[in-house]
């Protein structure tokens, strides 16, 4: 059996993905202690609360705080660092600034105990903005032994009702060659919001500010009254705020000698995947997160269901915007499905071809 170590866990979405195909998951690190209720209740297994960046300067630490070894061809390292430094979205990067070279310490683990795979998962602009760490990553790991394939995947051909366009790279030192898995663009295959959250007796309709207490979270953000009007004016099923565009009240100053950004404001299609969502998809002046067709923002279940999260995954926090910052940072459970099925066919191939030299 592959086991793993999930690397800036969060709150679990590649642990999900994997432990629901058979890899074990020793353990998640991450920096943010807000995250272990929500890792370990979920997943049953150990939440480390450590700085990656620390940890790394001494990695032989991380086998007495796991059990793991060196050159362990049936371990997984994952390694899915936070990424808004590299994100192609115009927004400050400021607070995300310390976290752009994640990698680099990542890397030091792979090096020393040099597993079996290794996985990451970033935003697109990884491989392409000035002072990206990738490069040097793959130089290393090539020094090494290892293979790679990397490619910018959509996680709505892997069963995730979302248009989420994400870096993956896999490497292994096993193998002669290692390929992502294939993604089938074919459009009856997708999945739809109205597929993924259309069923009314699993997401019941409520009005903006519902608060639900129960272990469900079919909770929706407020609005204000003039934000309650825009939505209200915005058409069902995809409506857009060029619906009111010329309504002098409801238009927004910014928007008034703009030309773009048309998806703020706007109700998602129920016939199409979700657009990605960001850590503040429960707010509707952020981006198409406007419910298809009721007068809200999705709820915080109803955005873990666009993430792929199961129903009964329950995120814990008093705070509606620590759930939906947990919800929109995670890797999509099926996405790391796809990907360690992959990871668990090149593990069978390898093993068959070393019986078959024995024999």
């Amino acid at each position: 059996m592959l086991k793993a170590v999930d690397f800036f866990c969060g709150a679990g979405g590649v642990t999900c993905g994997f432990q629901k195909i058979g890899i074990n998951v020793l353990g998640g690190l991450d920096i943010d202690p807000k995250f272990r209720e929500t890792y370990e209740d979920n997943n049953g297994t150990v939440f480390l609360n450590e700085d990656v960046s620390r940890l790394s300067l001494i990695p032989q630490r991380l086998s007495e705080l796991l059990p793991i070894q060196r050159n362990d061809d049936t371990l997984i390292f994952v390694g899915c660092s936070p990424c808004q430094y590299y994100s192609n979205l115009k927004s400050d990067k400021t607070k995300s600034k310390e976290g752009r070279l994640l990698l680099e310490d990542f890397k030091e683990f792979v090096l020393y105990y040099k597993p079996g795979f290794v996985f990451i998962e970033n935003v697109p602009g990884l491989e392409t903005k000035k002072g990206s760490p990738l490069s040097k990553f793959k130089r290393e790991l090539k020094k090494v032994g290892y293979v790679f394939d990397e490619k910018v995947l959509n996680a709505k051909y892997f069963g995730v009702p979302q248009n989420r366009r994400r870096f993956v790279l896999i490497a292994s030192r096993l193998n002669k060659e290692i390929k992502l898995p294939l993604q089938i663009r074919k459009k009856e295959n997708l999945v739809t919001v109205q597929d993924a959250i259309g069923d009314y007796n699993l997401f019941p309709q409520v009005e903006a500010g519902h608060k639900d207490g129960s272990s469900r979270q079919h909770s929706v953000a407020r609005l204000s009254k003039i934000n309650l009007e825009r939505v209200q004016n915005t058409p069902t099923d995809g409506g857009s705020r060029l619906s009111w565009a010329n309504n002098d009240r409801l238009q927004l100053e910014c928007y008034k000698n703009h030309d773009g950004h048309y998806d703020v404001y706007g109700r998602m299609f129920w016939k199409k995947p979700a657009p990605t969502l960001t850590t503040r998809f429960v707010y509707t002046s952020t981006g198409r997160y406007t419910h298809p067709e009721q007068d809200r923002g999705i709820s915080l279940r109803e955005g873990a269901t666009l993430q792929s999260f199961p129903l009964n995954y329950k995120f814990h926090s008093s705070n509606q915007g620590t759930i939906a910052t947990m919800i929109g940072n995670a890797v999509p459970p099926k996405l790391a499905e796809a990907i360690g099925q992959s990871l668990i066919e090149h593990w069978n191939k390898w093993q068959n071809l070393e019986q078959r030299q024995e024999q």
